[in-house]
């Protein structure tokens, strides 16, 4: 049987255009690399192996490569191969101003995102290689919709352990995100005659606009020095009240009580967004909403801030009424891999995930620390508020000067959300000049930097 030499080699998509196969050829691979979609660095097939797969002669593709490289977009070198040269990319017609916006700024100070440097990759592997070892074939199929037993077994007894929380694997349902959690709930809300969610008049926008993609109505509430005040008609509640994003503080011991009150009397629902409740430093830790009332609160959690986002895992806790209907409506949208479902379950298991998470507290803090001294020493007007516990910091800046700094420190190569950023549209509380200061996303190397040029940026 004669030998196919196109399977053997790099794939690779061409279509070339033109008079003549070599001029063609060379324009096509030219006009990849221009573009990007052959990026620095990318090996390429062998010219016998693309000849083959063009079903053109391998001296046309060796021509092209050698005009190529003679014009800088390709190197070759003995012992390895043909590779894309390392050069500006130009975007596509259309994308200029895309790729701009992309651009990753110098210092990001933007809430919500971890140091991904510190993402404990070694236990992370050799979890990772424990689990997949010790799973049995089965686990590998397309499972449960609730999501793997082991992690759910896994998070019951660690979120009992550590945030109070009332439950059992069964009413844990895995998603790729509190996100795609709300994108769950409002369907299941919906189809329970539910039409409306009140919310906090500061939030994030994505977790609203899945709720008003269900067809619910979304509603404001409004906010005081006790933090939310979670009155009102609507059927469901959204709060954070560990640690209200993005102002700092917790719901109120009253104001905890009031709302389990509220949803126990008219049946309605908490949905309890517990996104960073690992992170205190100057104060006890702030249970669960759920564990008083585990049949009328919803619980979410997330691994977005104790790990990384991109492993797109989080959990719901759900009543018993809920838990059914919540894991036919994800088996409608599942996204969630097996695999890093057994690496979770297996790090939080050998107690991996509490060492990471001691040791990323106390990295934290120091951190927490270092912004407080620098703020004081170079801005002193600017108060500091929401440290407790968390990643991000609230600045409390003088009246009229917010926009002025967003803008200055995006000049300055600061990446910087104002507090106006998070506004509900519908909110009816005061307004507020702040910036909301994220500082988990700069790495321990980086961090001395960013925080100088966050200080030279301040009002």
């Amino acid at each position: 049987m004669p030998k196919s030499w196109a399977t053997l080699g790099v794939d690779l998509h061409l279509e070339p255009t033109g008079p003549g196969l070599r001029r063609g050829l060379t324009d096509a691979l030219r006009e990849a690399v221009r573009t990007g979609r052959l990026a620095p660095g990318t090996r390429l097939p062998s010219s016998r192996s693309l000849a083959a797969d063009l079903g053109i002669a391998r001296n046309t593709v060796a021509d092209a490569y050698t005009d190529l490289v003679a014009e800088g977009w390709l190197t070759s070198k003995q012992g390895s191969g043909t590779r894309v040269a390392d050069r500006a990319v130009i975007p596509p017609s259309g994308t200029g101003p895309g790729r701009r916006a992309s651009h990753r700024p110098a210092h990001d100070f933007r809430p919500g995102t971890p140091d991904l440097t510190a993402f404990p990759r070694g236990e992370w592997l050799k979890a990772a290689r424990r689990a997949l070892l010790a799973a049995p074939h089965h686990t590998l199929g397309y499972g449960d919709p609730r999501g793997s037993v082991e992690l759910r077994t896994a998070l019951a007894g660690y979120l009992a352990r550590v945030r109070g929380v009332r439950t059992d694997p069964d009413r844990i349902l895995i998603t790729a995100g509190c996100a795609h959690g709300l994108r769950i709930l409002g369907a299941v809300l919906r189809a329970r005659g539910v039409r409306s969610v009140a919310v906090e008049s500061y939030g994030l926008d994505v977790h609203w606009n899945q709720l008003t993609a269900a067809d619910l109505r979304v509603e404001a509430l409004p906010y005081d020095d006790l933090g939310t005040d979670p009155g009102g008609s609507a059927g469901a509640v959204l709060l954070t009240p560990a640690h209200q994003f993005p102002m700092g503080v917790p719901l109120h011991r009253d104001r905890r009580t009031a709302v389990v009150d509220w949803a126990r009397h008219t049946g309605g629902l908490v949905l309890e967004d517990d996104y960073d409740g690992e992170f205190r430093y100057d104060r006890q830790p702030v249970g669960a909403l759920q564990g008083l009332d585990p049949d009328h609160v919803v619980y979410l959690g997330t691994a977005s801030k104790s790990l990384a986002p991109g492993l797109r895992l989080a959990w719901m806790v759900l009543p018993p009424a809920l838990a059914e209907a919540a894991a036919e409506a994800k088996g409608k949208v599942d996204t969630c891999g097996v695999l890093d479902q057994l690496t979770l379950a297996e790090f939080i298991v050998s107690g991996a995930y509490d060492r990471h998470v001691r040791a990323s507290r106390l990295r934290y803090r120091r951190r927490r620390d270092a912004l407080v001294a620098a703020l004081a020493l170079h801005a002193p007007d600017v108060h500091v508020t929401g440290i407790a516990a968390g990643l991000h910091a609230v600045l409390r800046l003088p009246p009229g000067t917010e926009q002025s700094v967003v803008q200055s420190a995006a000049w300055q190569g600061v990446a910087l959300h104002g507090l106006s950023y998070f506004r509900h549209p519908k909110a009816v509380t005061e307004r507020l000049d702040a910036l909301v200061v994220g500082y988990g996303a700069p790495s321990d190397r980086a961090w001395a930097g960013a925080l100088e040029a966050l200080c030279r940026v301040m009002p």
